[in-house]
């Protein structure tokens, strides 16, 4: 029975080996979102900041086809101004949706043309389908980008660290052709790591090249525009995107436990009225 036992836990070691033997991605620095813990709201700047960093630099391949050009004017929202209750209306929601081009088809001819787009349109997408898109990234997918800072793990921290992660490779590292080595993607690099086997380096192999450099974008506030600034300020801005009412859902549950707080209080007072003359 013993050796039976020796004998599994030899093949579970070898079975676990490689991945035990895998490097992890380095933890991305903690960064003091305005919108974190129970009372934090947006900055609307920051979110203007960050579509203005999305729109010139990543929507090039990604998409975010959850998203209409109105919901930059909601409440909450990059560009939400009060008076205007339906964003709809909003000239500066109009105007950024006007400098895309977006396709349609012209009722009289049934042809495929292309017009400017209205608040009410998505967001443009890069590329007419998924093979165009793999086609132009060498076989690699971009990823919709719409809930992104809530499907990864570390959320809008690890965008902004992973948009910043890109270093040059350790000596004893071959980083395969049309990847780069990113310490915050939790891949593997194993195969190409020729140093220690039970030590490889921290982080994995990308399709996406680096983005983002100091003033690649300029910002209208006059922000400066290190590359650090756009990460976290893009990052934001998808939190947003992902969670466009965050603070109304805030606001809503800080109102429901006052009210259970209230409630509790009001239960307690005619339970004592009620048994005052009753033993227990």
């Amino acid at each position: 029975m013993l050796r039976k036992l020796t004998l599994i836990a030899a093949a579970l070691t070898l079975v676990a080996g490689p991945a035990l033997a895998a490097g992890k991605a380095k933890e991305p620095e903690p960064i003091a979102f305005s919108f974190e813990g129970p009372f934090g709201k947006f900055d609307q700047a920051q979110l203007q900041r960050g579509y203005k960093v999305y729109r010139e630099v990543c929507s090039a391949c990604h998409s975010m086809k959850l998203l209409s050009f109105r919901n930059l004017g909601d409440k909450g929202g990059p560009f939400y101004d009060p008076k205007y209750k339906n964003p709809n209306d909003n000239p500066v929601v109009k105007a950024l949706a006007a400098e895309l081009e977006v396709p349609d088809i012209d009722t009289e001819t049934g042809d495929a043309i292309t017009r400017p787009a209205l608040p009410a349109d998505r967001f443009p997408s890069p590329y007419p389908n998924a093979y165009a898109a793999r086609a132009g990234n060498g076989g690699a997918l971009p990823p919709d980008l719409s809930v992104i800072a809530k499907g990864r793990e570390g959320g809008p921290e690890y965008l902004a660290a992973y948009l910043n992660g890109y270093v040059d490779p350790p000596k004893g590292l071959t980083v395969p052709t049309g990847q780069y080595y990113n310490i915050y993607f939790p891949g593997d690099v194993s195969a190409g790591w020729a140093g220690d086997k039970h030590k490889p380096p921290p982080g994995g192999f990308v399709a996406m090249s680096p983005q983002l450099e100091d003033d690649k974008v300029t910002f209208d506030d006059g922000t400066k525009s290190t590359a650090k600034q756009q990460a976290e300020d893009v990052a934001a801005f998808m939190m947003w995107a992902a969670e466009p009412k965050m603070e109304e859902r805030k606001e809503a549950g800080f109102a429901v436990m006052i009210y259970l707080v209230l409630f509790s209080g009001l239960l307690y007072a005619s339970y004592r009225r009620v048994w005052r003359n009753e033993s227990h």
